[in-house]
């Protein structure tokens, strides 16, 4: 599939798959999406749980986010005391792709550390 390009020299236009690494990449949207792929439904508390290195105001501010832009879908029970629980959606679900590429690549971080090592070694002598 050819992708066609803007080309009116903005730089976020110079890569066709920029705002899709901003919408998908953010800081806390692959753990969430990640956690609501691989478990299925949740509460606020489980998700809470299972990312145990966000802040439940940004778990909240990320879940509306990915709620707005159609990626996870929130289902609000009217009952004592509320209940509400959060699902990936289709259009979330379709990144599932994504990230199995994405976890298959990962066998490469051994190689990146190493890299990254062997650079530092370079740049303190230099």
């Amino acid at each position: 599939m050819k992708v066609t390009q803007d080309t009116d020299g903005a730089p976020e236009n110079a890569c066709p798959i920029a705002p899709v690494v901003d919408i998908v990449f953010s800081r806390w949207t692959t753990p969430i999406l990640w956690a609501l792929n691989e478990f299925g439904r949740q509460r606020f508390g489980e998700l809470e749980r299972r990312i145990t290195t966000i802040t439940p105001k940004v778990l909240t501010q990320r879940l509306r986010q990915l709620e707005r832009d159609g990626l996870v879908v929130r289902t609000y029970h009217a009952e004592v005391p509320p209940r509400v629980e959060y699902e990936i959606s289709d259009l979330g679900r379709s990144l599932s792709p994504v990230f199995a590429s994405l976890a298959e690549w990962s066998v490469n971080l051994g190689e990146v550390e190493q890299a990254r090592q062997a650079y530092d070694g370079r740049a303190r002598r230099a």
